[in-house]
Formats: structure tokens, sequence, C-alpha cells
């Protein structure tokens, strides 16, 4: 007994193969692209006027009184990447990589 394959269903998964290998192809370029992006400079513009640190424990609690202890840049909303990766791509920097272990004033706890 044989099933045969309808050309309707050969095209569908022909579709389906073609859209995952894109899809792929994206998710390597992103992380290549991620892996050469500059890191944020504390003397960068932007980082200035958010008060970005690249060491969370060194923020100066008196400057930046909505600092707590626990706040750092994995646990902010605006990171993305990687989870684990020392430097990744975040919202406020675009094409540029933020230290996970950081800090700047427009933190949003992750829900």
């Amino acid at each position: 007994m044989s099933e045969s394959i309808t050309r309707r269903d050969a095209l569908k998964g022909l579709t389906l193969a073609a859209g995952a290998l894109l899809t792929a192809n994206a998710a390597q370029r992103a992380a290549a692209d991620a892996a050469t992006l500059p890191h944020v400079m504390a003397t960068d513009a932007m980082a200035v006027a958010f008060a970005y640190q690249e060491d969370a424990s060194k923020v100066d609690v008196k400057a930046f009184p909505t600092y707590k202890p626990d706040q750092k840049c994995s646990t902010c909303l605006q990171l993305q990447g990687k989870v684990g990766d020392p430097w990744r791509p975040c919202n406020i920097f675009p094409g540029k990589l933020v230290n996970a272990n950081g800090w700047c004033k427009v933190y949003v706890k992750k829900a």
C-alpha cells in the first residue's frame, strides 16, 4: 500500500522547508552581526544622557536614588540577545552592545 503525495502537499512542504532555512540563516547572521558590534562606552553621548554604567555595582546611589542593588542590564526589559552572553544588544543603544552587568536610568524590570 503506497500513499501518493499531491502536488499541493509537496509545495506546502517545500515552502515550509524554505521558510525554516531562511529563518535559521537570518538567526545566524544576526548572531554574527551582534558579535561584531562595538561596546557602549561610558563617554558616548547616549550613555552619558542615560547615566549608563558598565558595572551596576558601581552606581552612585546618591546621584541615582531610583537605582536598586538587584537592577542590572541582564534583568532589564530593554536587553536583547542570548541569555548568558556578557555583552548584548539593547533597545536603548541601537547598534552597540551593553554589559549584561551594567545599568542605566532607563532600567525596566523584565516581567
